[in-house]
């Protein structure tokens, strides 16, 4: 591979990317950031629209680097055959076509594995491989309606409200990312590849997560809460003398310090906020005068105030503002593209570290097609072959 790794963690497997828009691509990532010889194959120049997204856009940047890229014409004979070559030396597949598609073009999992037991295929699709709804078009969305996500999200009564960030693409794509991991792992043993399902739906209803736990084992239905925590009384967003913060009280022993730290004893002797079950009861009214109270003082003195009693406190931030909170800077998050020093984009970073063979953003996102011959050539095709290819219109 003619470009730096990304991390030497996953260097001996080969992903050939066949997704698009932002879930596979959300997998895919995680397999490119971790050092996987990953070629996104795309569809020549002018064949499709383009979906993802203008390529120099941060978007399509953040998605997108670690990766190589070319070109294939899969309503070409001999495209497909070219692809189907090059999965007798891959590790991966990850597609997220609606499952029909992959069906018609003879890429699917059954004809692949054929090819290369050792394969594992990965599929992302909106709600799953059948079923009543599998031919769908998925979108980020529709899912978090479908999944129960805006039904909980926002002020009570003012209807739903979605997730300011694609969390079903997100989930989906990191669930791939694990059951792809997972599936390799099984390979070192058994030798045998397998197919890994997921689909946005599916994703978006895990990560309901304690709210779903709550219907299916006691029966309950969770409700719009706005920024109150559902069972942590008073968790929430208050308001400062210059702004908000948030604060998480869980507890009686924290409910004492809580009580204690912003000067107000006399929270603690009325009879409406003795309990937790009162605490709730009387929400609104106990919110109230905990404003009161914090309206004295800033959001930074509140916020280390807190932190000093043991009280879970925390500012909330514009975007601009998380990058530049110096635990932020810390951490290290916020990458340039190639290293430090380096004049690429500053991209976000994987959010774990690995002692030895930890990650990093090597390259750059691809142009389209810009690794097709050299592609071509790891994989064996001679440059009789790569000419014929060119000359076919199948690359």
């Amino acid at each position: 591979m003619p470009i730096p790794r990304a991390s030497k963690a996953l260097s001996r497997f080969t992903v050939l990317d066949l997704s698009r828009v932002r879930a596979g691509p959300t997998c895919v990532r995680q397999l490119a950031d971790w050092g996987a010889n990953v070629i996104k194959i795309e569809a020549p120049p002018g064949m499709e629209d383009a979906m993802g997204g203008p390529r120099e856009r941060s978007d399509f940047q953040n998605l997108h680097r670690n990766k190589r890229s070319m070109t294939l014409n899969f309503k070409s004979p001999e495209g497909v055959a070219a692809f189907k070559r090059m999965v007798k030396k891959a590790d991966v597949v990850v597609e997220n076509f609606r499952p029909n598609v992959k069906k018609r073009l003879g890429i699917d999992y059954k004809t692949l594995s054929r090819i290369n037991p050792r394969l594992v295929y990965a599929s992302i699709s909106g709600f799953g491989q059948d079923g009543p709804y599998s031919d769908r078009p998925g979108f980020d969305q529709i899912a978090q309606g479908m999944g129960g996500l805006m039904s909980i999200t926002g002020p009570p009564g003012q209807g739903p409200f979605r997730v300011g960030i694609p969390v079903a693409d997100l989930s989906a794509g990191l669930f791939a990312a694990l059951g792809i991991l997972v599936a390799l792992l099984e390979r070192e043993k058994s030798g045998k590849g397998q197919a890994v399902e997921t689909s946005l739906l599916q994703a978006q209803i895990f990560m309901l997560d304690f709210q779903a736990a709550r219907y299916l084992v006691e029966g309950e239905v969770a409700k719009q809460a706005g920024n109150n925590h559902p069972t942590s009384i008073p968790t929430g967003a208050f308001k400062t003398r210059d702004g908000y913060i948030n604060i998480a009280t869980t507890g009686g022993k924290m409910w004492e310090r809580f009580c204690r730290t912003i000067d107000a004893d006399e929270l603690l002797e009325n009879p409406q906020y003795k309990t937790e079950a009162a605490r709730s009861a009387n929400r609104d009214a106990l919110n109230a005068e905990i404003a009161s109270h914090l309206l004295g003082r800033t959001s930074n003195e509140w916020v280390e105030r807190l932190n000093r009693a043991g009280v879970p406190c925390g500012p909330i931030y514009a975007i601009d503002q998380v990058f530049a909170d110096p635990q932020v800077t810390h951490l290290g998050i916020a990458q340039s593209v190639g290293g430090k020093g380096k004049s690429g984009p500053r991209l976000v970073g994987q959010p774990m570290a690995l002692s030895r063979t930890g990650s990093r953003l090597a390259v750059r996102p691809p142009k389209r097609g810009e690794h097709t011959d050299a592609v071509l050539k790891e994989f064996g095709f001679s440059a009789r072959d790569i000419a014929a290819l060119h000359k076919a219109g199948a690359v």
